[in-house]
Parts: structure tokens; C-alpha cells; sequence
């Protein structure tokens, strides 16, 4: 019998004993069809912050999997079946001659949340969600994914084209904009490393992009910094911040990724 890989030790302690046993349960349903298990999202960018932050996970398949199978992943992974130790968990699988093929599509054949702060949602049908935030994952998971079972993260999630993901961050941004569902102090950090990408093609935690962004522009910095501040509390314990201003940073950043878009030939 082939042992359970142990997770990296860079990744938290805390969450070392539940990533052991998430593996040993995905390895027991799925068997041979599994190729690869990957830490994205936080953990990746070593951002991760307990009590906030979610656990973000992409897992490769093969293509032979049966639906009865994804269905049996996501029943042995819920919570509380599987008590998840941080605020939540975030899990997509992909069948593998998707995910190494560039795409601008949602594309998952499983999307799993669940969590002591996330309703439990299980989707079998890409074409129900929004294909942004699947674009953004696989290009971080592409540049930053941590293996936890398999081959490394380049060889299994191609990087989407970067038409696609200036597409895909601008509606990230239009939707946090629309302020439903998410903490102010996330919208304004997740403005933060949207710019940080258009000026660098590179994907960087977001209190790093903040940092970044407080740095260089002066009249945003106070509302950077109080997202900052509270990011750092757990979720319960967030900051308001003024609604006003929230919406101008983000129209501000709505114009940096359309004007890279239009400077670069990226433009839809």
C-alpha cells in the first residue's frame, strides 16, 4: 500500500493533520485517475492567515472518472464529515486534458465550498458559475501552485491566455463593485493585487500588493491601509470601510486593468 504524502511542511501546522486526511480520502475515491493535488489561492502565495483565510485546493483528474465518483469526493469532504480547521474550504477539480490546455472557461467538473463559514455548495455544472474566478485560480496555480500529491503545478494547469485573464480580472472587479458577498477590506485588497498583476504579470499575495499600492499611490493609501488592518482580524471581526470610497478605488482599478488591456493588444 502506497503511503499518503505528507503535505510541505511551509504550509500552516495547524492545518497539516486535516490536508493528511483530505488526501487520504481523495486518493481513496478517486485511485489511479488522480494526477495531481495542488495548494493554491493563500497557501500558495504563503498569505494564508487562520481564522481568515480559506483553504484553496485544485485537484486533476483524469478524464475516466466517473460523476458517482466526484459525487462520493465531495460527500467525503464536507463539512463537517471532514472538519475543516480554517475559516474554509474552496476545491475545484478539473479533468486533466482541461486543465492543460489554456481556456478562458470555468471548466470544472467539481466545485466544492464548504466550511465553518462557507455555506456547503456542491456544482457538477460549470455553466451555473461565473468563469472568472476559475481563470484567476488556474493562472496563480500555474505561476505559484504547491504540489501536494502529484506532479508539479506547471505540468498540470496551463497558464490561461492573458487576453482571457485581463478578462476575467476586470469582471472580478466589476463584480466586487457590486459589494454582494464579499468583506470590503477583501474587495479593496483583491483591487490591490488586480493592479499589481496589470503592471507586473506577476500574482502576489494581497497584503503584498497592498503594500505596493499604498506605496506609490498617495491618495488611496489610508483606505489600503484600513484594509489592511482588517484584514488581519477574523472575518467576524472586520472593519466596515466607507462605501464611497471603496467604489472609487475600484472604478480607479476598473481603469488600470482596461488601460493595460488597451495599451498591451489584450482588449476584448
Amino acid at each position: 500500500m502506497i503511503p499518503t504524502p505528507e503535505p510541505p511542511h511551509s504550509l500552516p501546522t495547524e492545518l497539516q493533520p486535516y490536508l493528511r486526511e483530505l488526501l487520504r480520502r481523495t486518493r481513496a475515491v478517486c485511485g489511479p485517475h488522480l494526477v495531481g493535488v495542488l495548494a493554491v489561492g493563500s497557501l500558495a502565495l504563503k498569505d494564508y492567515r487562520h481564522g481568515r483565510s480559506d483553504i484553496d485546493l485544485t485537484i486533476v483528474v483524469e478524464p475516466s472518472l466517473s460523476g458517482a465518483a466526484l459525487r462520493e469526493l465531495a460527500d467525503a469532504l464536507v463539512h463537517p464529515q471532514l472538519r475543516c480547521p480554517a475559516a474554509g474550504l474552496e476545491l475545484v477539480v478539473y479533468a486533466e486534458d482541461f486543465a492543460d490546455h489554456p481556456s478562458g472557461e470555468a471548466g470544472y467538473l467539481l466545485d466544492l465550498n464548504t466550511g465553518p463559514l462557507l455555506p456547503n455548495k456542491a456544482s457538477f455544472d460549470p455553466a451555473r458559475s461565473p468563469d472568472f474566478w476559475y481563470v484567476i485560480d488556474r493562472a496563480i496555480a500555474h505561476q505559484n501552485g504547491l504540489s501536494l500529491f502529484g506532479r508539479p503545478a506547471r505540468e498540470v494547469i496551463a497558464a490561461p491566455e492573458r487576453r482571457d485573464v485581463l478578462a476575467a480580472v476586470r469582471a472580478s472587479v466589476v463584480e466586487h463593485g457590486g459589494g454582494e458577498g464579499h468583506l470590503a477590506d477583501n474587495r479593496v485588497l483583491n483591487g490591490c493585487r488586480a493592479v499589481v498583476f496589470c503592471r507586473t504579470g506577476r500574482w502576489v499575495a494581497k497584503r503584498g500588493a497592498a503594500r505596493d499600492i499604498a506605496a506609490a499611490e498617495g491618495a488611496f493609501r489610508p483606505l489600503v491601509e484600513a484594509a489592511v488592518h482588517s484584514f488581519e482580524r477574523p472575518r467576524a471581526s472586520a472593519d466596515p470601510l466607507p462605501t464611497a470610497e471603496v467604489q472609487a478605488f475600484l472604478a480607479w482599478v476598473r481603469e488600470r486593468v482596461d488601460e493595460t488591456a488597451r495599451t498591451r493588444g489584450d482588449a476584448p
